[in-house]
């Protein structure tokens, strides 16, 4: 029971992380790697928010499983962000690929920090 609710959470995440960086590249011009930046900070506060829900025993297993390792899994991509920071320097744009990585490690503690603080607040 446990490996299909991985699998159902990494059906929704992988296509999910496929458009959110789709919609977000047709929008932006930038050389900035915004859809990896996007997915990976949105994938934080969701890992926030459940591991506050959980200490407070509001998120089972199960769903730990389901949204934390499926769907985050999925969504959430450390090769990519790797990757992408990698050809940024490689490409002579070295402060795009620093602030990518700075930005990204800041950005995803933030956010979740920010989804600890959002489940104490409804779940404490």
């Amino acid at each position: 029971m446990n490996w299909l609710l991985v699998i159902v959470g990494g059906m929704v995440g992988a296509p999910l992380r496929h458009l959110t960086d789709r919609a977000v590249r047709s929008r932006s011009d930038a050389t900035f790697p915004w859809g990896t930046f996007t997915v990976n900070v949105v994938g934080c506060l969701i890992l926030g928010t459940l591991t506050g829900a959980a200490t407070a025993g509001a998120a089972s297993s199960h769903l730990q499983l389901l949204l934390g390792t499926g769907l985050c899994g999925a969504l959430s991509t450390y090769s990519t962000f790797s990757y992408e920071t990698l050809r940024l320097a490689e490409d002579g744009a070295r402060f795009h690929a620093a602030v990518n990585a700075v930005a990204s490690v800041v950005a995803g503690l933030g956010a979740a920090f920010a989804g600890v603080a959002a489940a104490d607040a409804l779940w404490a």
